[in-house]
């Protein structure tokens, strides 16, 4: 069995898949009393929902469930269907005798890789939640369906990008990793190497090396990486945003380049446990470690469409 953000204590992952849309979504849930959770925000090309809800000073004090999807602005509305699923089994942030679900949500750009008029929808959101369980399916799944990789020289020189995860721990502290990669630059193992971006006639392009010395973006819309970093160590949202904006240094370790102008690239972290940790800057380089290779593998387990080049084929 692989590692994977499931491994840590209290979370479970679901996709649903519209494979002829090139399309779906990933949801992450948390345990029944909810989690603890913050966010980086790294690119400025962002779609989200809920966000707000995330910062250490808003009046919720716990999410119930994170959920990545493709189809754009178009595609928060699944989060509708989280919400849903959530409220039947009494999760939420209790008003009175109400339950109010609270789910940030944010998008990749993928309406131009399959059929532009269908994304994900309420219906997709709750068959996620369906779905979830300790298992996680990499690849070209859920919202990494339609994700591609390197198009910063256009989309004809592409690869696929998906859904990659991972885990590590030390102890009794487990730190795991998510990663939807639809990314503008290429990805990069770690020893530096492209392994999936921009094609030239022979190997890669380099796009940063590219556009760095003058070169023009031909594709500048449709590109976004989202991490979500799961953990059990007993921290509160304000190292929590820490951790997400240290996971986010991983972001510039496998893609390059990466949070540009084009790209609306997102790292949640969220808590589910207490386990004591010595010093939050251990559970960062965890989720470092576990963020890197997780993108790694939304490449490396993705399978190609049309045109369009996958690792996995």
């Amino acid at each position: 069995m692989s590692r994977s953000i499931a491994d840590v204590p209290g979370l479970s992952v679901g996709h649903t898949t519209d494979a002829d849309a090139a399309t779906g979504c990933t949801v992450v849930l948390g345990p029944a009393e909810g989690m603890r959770a913050a966010a980086y925000v790294r690119g400025r090309a962002t779609g989200t929902r809920e966000l707000d809800a995330l910062s250490p000073q808003h009046l919720v004090p716990v999410i119930h469930a994170i959920l990545l999807t493709g189809g754009s602005a178009f595609g928060l509305g699944a989060a509708d269907g989280v919400m849903r699923w959530l409220a039947a089994r009494g999760r939420g942030f209790r008003v009175g005798e109400l339950v109010v679900p609270i789910v940030p949500c944010a998008v990749v750009f993928d309406l131009a890789q399959g059929r532009s008029d269908r994304w994900p929808g309420p219906d997709d959101g709750y068959a996620a939640c369906e779905a979830a369980g300790g298992e996680v399916v990499e690849g070209s799944v859920g919202a990494g369906t339609g994700a591609t990789v390197g198009k910063a020289l256009g989309p004809g020189r592409a690869m696929k990008g998906g859904v990659g995860t991972w885990a590590v721990t030390r102890g009794a502290v487990a730190v795991g990793a998510l990663a939807v990669v639809n990314a503008f630059g290429d990805v990069r193992d770690g020893a530096g190497r492209i392994i999936a971006g921009a094609r030239a006639q022979e190997g890669f392009a380099d796009a940063r090396a590219y556009l760095a010395g003058g070169g023009e973006a031909t594709s500048r819309f449709g590109n976004t990486t989202l991490v979500i970093v799961g953990t059990n160590a007993g921290v509160d949202r304000m190292a929590l945003a820490e951790i997400a904006r240290s996971a986010a240094d991983a972001l510039a370790q496998r893609i390059t380049p990466v949070g540009t102008v084009y790209d609306g690239d997102i790292v949640f972290a969220v808590s589910t446990g207490d386990e004591p940790v010595g010093h939050t800057m251990q559970v960062e380089l965890l989720a470092q470690e576990a963020t890197a290779t997780a993108i790694e593998r939304a490449v490396t387990q993705a399978r190609g469409r049309p045109n369009v080049p996958g690792l996995a084929d």
